[in-house]
């Protein structure tokens, strides 16, 4: 295997307190060292070693590669015209996610991986190393295993998500489809999957009805993660809390015990999702809140053809800065080794020796410049487990 040496870094994000200064272990004029696919040194660059090949940084700034643990990229068609009603003040009158639902059971098996190919390399291309992504737009037991068959060919992080909405045939009988959803089709998706998630939300699954979808995943050995409070008030956050989920994603409306049910939690992570706020025109979940209280934050971009077409953690981490109360370095930790956090994940999210060699160079001296510089392509080098993408 070949060595890189990464020299010439102005500023470098580690997210390892022991390498560097404060909670991001910020390095002035760095130096990494990638070997095969994992990180071998990261320091001064007066103190680097040796390697068999030099790439001059040039005075970029250099942090992990961003940690995506929300997104539904598995899905056919679009919804244009919900969107473009949406932000017009029309009425609009198509199904929402039942519109996905649709064109998804209509989509091929290589036109949902050509679909999915395309956005995890738009991801990338901004950064993103590592991406979860879900089922849930199939609503049958063949339908969520094939989209999960397909995602676990190409992304790192794969949930089961049959308990997005009640499946259209079920809509007289949610019942039913709870049974569906944690028997014949739990049976079809759990070899695919490492998490089970369910839309714990009025309009879509009940308390009783999340907590039997989530035990029932734990009983295939899938650990749990919420869809939690996201349209309103609601029992996510705490059965999350009290499952042990990984996250609870969105945490929109939270009440006081809410708040302290996460920051009590060394297990649930909050995972905010700024680009859906963003593109709905809803309120913002409050990340000042949460983080004075202790509670673990990710920054994730839900990316999905509904509510958050977005796969730019860049433009997620400026929008939380700008919106919800972070601090450049809080949502850049947020949106790196707070993912890792989110997907239980140690060899991500951070630059230091034995991690995955997943490092992104920035057009910029400073991570900080992500939120100064909102909607500008900083994103110039990406290596992902040790290989330059694009190279």
């Amino acid at each position: 295997m070949t060595s890189t040496l990464v020299t010439g870094i102005s500023t470098l994000v580690t997210n390892d307190p022991a390498l560097g200064e404060g909670p991001l272990g910020l390095v002035e004029d760095a130096a990494v060292v990638l070997d095969g696919e994992r990180v071998a040194w990261a320091g001064p660059a007066s103190g680097a070693p040796a390697a068999d090949e030099r790439h001059d940084a040039q005075g970029c700034a250099a942090l992990p590669g961003f940690v995506d643990s929300h997104s539904h990229l598995l899905f056919g068609g679009d919804r244009t015209a919900e969107f473009n009603a949406r932000m017009s003040g029309r009425p609009y009158s198509a199904g929402g996610i039942r519109t996905t639902v649709a064109a998804t059971r209509e989509a091929s098996d290589g036109e949902l991986a050509d679909n999915l190919a395309r956005y995890l390399a738009e991801a990338r291309r901004q950064g993103t190393t590592t991406m979860e992504t879900k089922s849930g737009y199939g609503l049958t037991p063949g339908q969520e295993s094939r989209a999960l068959r397909v995602a676990s060919q190409q992304t790192d992080e794969v949930t089961y998500l049959g308990a997005h909405i009640v499946a259209p045939e079920y809509a007289d009988d949610p019942a039913a489809y709870v049974d569906l959803v944690t028997g014949p089709m739990l049976d079809a998706c759990a070899p695919y999957a490492r998490w089970v998630d369910v839309f714990c939300e009025k309009g879509a699954f009940d308390g009783d009805q999340a907590r039997a979808v989530l035990t029932a995943g734990q009983a295939k050995g899938l650990t749990p993660r919420v869809h939690a409070n996201q349209l309103s008030y609601g029992p996510g956050v705490q059965l999350a809390v009290e499952l042990g989920a990984a996250s609870a994603d969105h945490c929109t409306h939270l009440s006081d015990a809410d708040v302290d049910a996460l920051s009590q939690s060394a297990d649930t992570v909050a995972t905010l999702l700024p680009g859906c706020e963003f593109s709905t025109r809803a309120v913002y979940p409050d990340a000042r809140r949460l983080l004075d209280a202790g509670v673990t934050v990710a920054l994730s971009t839900d990316c999905n053809p509904g509510s958050s077409f977005t796969s730019s953690m860049p433009f997620c981490v400026a929008v939380a800065v700008r919106e919800m109360g972070m601090t450049p370095d809080e949502a850049v930790w947020a949106a790196t080794a707070g993912g890792a956090r989110a997907l239980r994940r140690t060899d991500i999210g951070r630059i230091a020796p034995g991690a995955l060699a997943d490092l992104v160079l920035l057009d910029a001296p400073s991570h900080v410049h992500l939120a100064y510089r909102p909607g500008v392509p900083l994103v110039s080098r990406v290596w992902r487990r040790g290989a330059l993408l694009g190279e």
